[in-house]
């Protein structure tokens, strides 16, 4: 059973009281605006946040996942989409440079991303290559003292305003899955082009975009790790990443929850409060087992990965039941506030909007469930 540490609870309160005072407000104005909450994602940095794991060294606050996942739940629970492009910043793209690095890479990005002078993003799902990561078509070619990259990315987050890439390109085509390359790339690199924003269902003050590769010219010194070596750094990175960013999903439940039972005892029906009905008190009982269930799941994934045990099974199946379980609490919630649910006055609709994504991004529901399946054929069992 995981135990927060005393720095985990004060992180915890003190992003709570930040989200719930300042960013809360914020929210749904850049979400009717569909723009990037730049107002907000300075006061995470102004707070230390933006290298919740990068240590102190490099201008970080030297926390680990857990404080990332604690900071995302928090966040998630006011502001899902701002909590997703923190998310991209922090652990797909500055966490990856603090696991995958050179030292000299290292220094010369991991202050600027730590303080916020710039934002990160990752760059690994392509038109064709969406659950299949492996198969992605994007190249690297090398030519004296620098490579050449070729090819086209999708659903990018934070590609509009990010300002570092890590990005995942094939260095030896014919090796398949073996002959991935992690780079570092900057938004100024000739070559280097952003697409149009794209407007999404939810989630929608965390800009997404298409990035292209034509010709970009990327040094050879921004290779992270080993030509050919990205396959590993991939998928230890996916968990991380499922791990960490299930913390918006538990803000989504929680949210839904404690909105649904402040309205349930305040809403009047038939001379009495609605929470006196028994299908509300259904509804949000279920919605209490959802959220401690996946509360449960993600942090117990969250301490096994942070031990250095394999935890690709804990990860996916925190995953996919956070996700799932915010989709269903969040639509549960509009059901309760009823037709005020509907409205943007309350935060709700705006929640079931953005829950869904949890189920796509990351790596789909069933994906998910596909890594399960073959991760407990492989331990034999459950036991």
């Amino acid at each position: 059973m995981f135990k927060f540490s005393d720095v985990q609870s004060m992180i915890r309160e003190n992003v709570r009281k930040l989200a719930r005072e300042e960013l809360a407000p914020l929210a749904p104005i850049y979400d009717e605006k569909e723009e990037f909450n730049k107002e907000g994602f300075q006061k995470l940095a102004e707070l230390g946040l933006l290298g919740i794991t990068v240590p102190e060294e490099y201008g970080g606050a030297g926390s680990d996942i857990i404080g990332a996942t604690i900071v995302m739940e928090e966040l998630g629970a006011v502001d899902p989409a701002l909590a997703l492009s923190y998310g991209d910043h922090t652990i797909l793209c500055a966490n990856n440079i603090l696991i995958h690095a050179r030292n000299e890479q290292k220094k010369k990005y991991l202050p600027d991303l730590a303080s916020g002078r710039k934002i990160g993003a990752m760059a690994l799902t392509e038109p064709e290559a969406g659950s299949d990561a492996l198969s992605i078509k994007t190249t690297a070619v090398k030519e004296g003292d620098h490579y050449i990259l070729n090819g086209t990315k999708t659903f990018i987050t934070n590609g509009p305003v990010a300002d570092i890439f890590v990005v995942y390109a094939k260095t030896s085509p014919e090796k398949g899955k073996r002959g991935i390359s992690i780079f570092i790339v900057e938004k100024n690199f000739p070559g280097f082009h952003v697409g149009k924003k794209l407007k999404k269902m939810g989630m929608r003050s965390s800009p997404t975009s298409e990035i292209y590769f034509e010709d970009c010219i990327v040094p050879a010194e921004n290779l992270m790790g080993e030509e050919d070596g990205g396959l590993y750094a991939m998928l230890q990175n996916l968990d991380i990443e499922r791990i960490t960013l299930s913390g918006i999903s538990l803000g989504i439940i929680r949210e839904s929850l404690e909105i649904s039972l402040r309205y349930a005892q305040e809403r009047k029906q038939f001379g009495q409060p609605i929470g006196n009905f028994q299908m509300i008190q259904e509804k949000i009982a279920n919605m209490t087992i959802l959220y401690n269930a996946a509360r449960n799941l993600v942090y117990t994934a969250a301490f096994k990965a942070l031990n250095g045990e394999k935890a690709n099974m804990e990860a996916a199946m925190a995953k996919v039941f956070a996700s799932e379980a915010a989709t269903t609490a969040a639509l549960n919630a509009v059901q309760i506030l009823g037709g005020y649910g509907y409205t943007r006055d309350f935060p709700v609709e705006r929640l079931a909007r953005d829950a869904k994504l949890m189920e796509i991004g990351a790596g789909t529901s069933e994906i998910q469930r596909f890594v399960i399946y073959k991760e407990l054929l492989r331990r034999g069992g459950i036991g």
